[in-house]
């Protein structure tokens, strides 16, 4: 860009002071002289207007072989701004397919407005990976400025979807501004990948969310009405709310409320609660626990069983929960 301004300006001085040479030495007006001026530069050769005197022969004769050279060296650096602009363009297009290529239990994000940005922000702040399908030239602006993985590409495309890595994806999140849009989003994604978990967004329209459940939706979420329920708890219940606010989100002090999946082959499978260690040894309490079928068994005895693919929701401090991550 640089470059380009000093081109622009040096090419503007060529012009002022061929019109004023010209004004000098051939005694014409401006217009004239910056006629003299353009027709030299641009090498049309002259018709019904020449240099009359020696001197502005000669001035000629040094306009053509300066600016004749200023011009060519302008457009050369011209296209070469263009050729190279492409050129590390699609090199880092590239380069950023190759990265998404190597993606596995990634999320894939379709649509980047208020809410897709928050989702976004969240995921890279918990260091997973994920994958934004957009097409807003606007929108993909920001996302290359924040340093996203992005495909610019229609989101309901079944070779966007593809490009995103969907076949390898651990989840889907549908968030484009239309109801039609992501339940389109919804089928193509379910198609493709009859394992993936699916969140759709809503507009809480009637019969919306069916639709995007019989599309293959795991989840169905209005943003309008998680934020209703959620000013109402402020209202109706504030200090419970507060304390989730804290346990969800306030990871400054310390205190978290996270999932920590069991797997079949680790050693708390078949344990007692009370046996596990996870209170005594890393200082948690175990809020729920939910099941492979979607039970939820809230508040658990120190009696029951944790069972392979459970999912323990624990409360407590977080590098007591990673660890206890690290263990299992």
């Amino acid at each position: 860009m640089r470059k380009l301004l000093v081109l622009s300006i040096l090419f503007f001085l060529v012009l002022l002071t061929g019109s004023l040479g010209f004004m000098k030495l051939e005694n014409t007006s401006f217009l004239d002289g910056l006629y003299f001026t353009v027709i030299t530069v641009a090498t049309v050769g002259y018709g019904d207007m020449v240099p009359q005197t020696p001197t502005g022969k000669t001035f000629a004769i040094f306009l053509v072989f300066s600016g004749v050279g200023l011009v060519m060296y302008s457009f050369s650096k011209l296209t070469e701004a263009m050729v190279e602009g492409g050129i590390r363009e699609a090199l880092e297009r590239k380069k950023m397919d190759r990265k998404i290529d190597k993606l596995k239990d990634h999320h894939i994000i379709c649509g980047f407005g208020r809410i897709g940005k928050v989702i976004s922000k969240i995921l890279k702040e918990e260091k997973l990976p994920f994958v934004i399908v957009e097409r807003d030239p606007e929108e993909l602006k920001e996302i290359e400025r924040l340093g996203y993985f992005s495909i610019a590409c229609e989101a309901s495309d079944d070779d966007s979807l593809l490009r995103a890595g969907i076949e390898r994806a651990k989840g889907l999140v549908a968030v484009v501004s239309s109801d039609a849009d992501n339940l389109y989003i919804t089928l193509t994604a379910r198609g493709l990948n009859p394992d993936l978990f699916i969140l759709a967004r809503s507009s809480g329209s009637k019969g919306s969310r069916t639709k995007l459940l019989r599309a293959g939706a795991s989840k169905v979420i209005s943003p309008y009405y998680i934020g209703a329920r959620r000013m109402a708890s402020l209202i109706v219940r504030p200090a419970v709310t507060d304390f989730i606010d804290l346990a969800m989100y306030a990871g400054d002090i310390g205190l978290t409320l996270e999932q920590v999946k069991v797997p079949e082959n680790t050693a708390f499978a078949g344990q007692k609660l009370r046996d596990s260690g996870i209170r005594k040894d890393f200082d948690l309490i175990v809020v729920a626990i939910k099941q492979p079928n979607d039970e939820m068994i809230f508040n658990p005895g120190p009696d029951t069983i944790l069972n392979g693919g459970d999912t323990l929701i624990v409360l407590g401090n977080n590098k007591h929960i990673s660890g206890l991550k690290k263990l299992v």
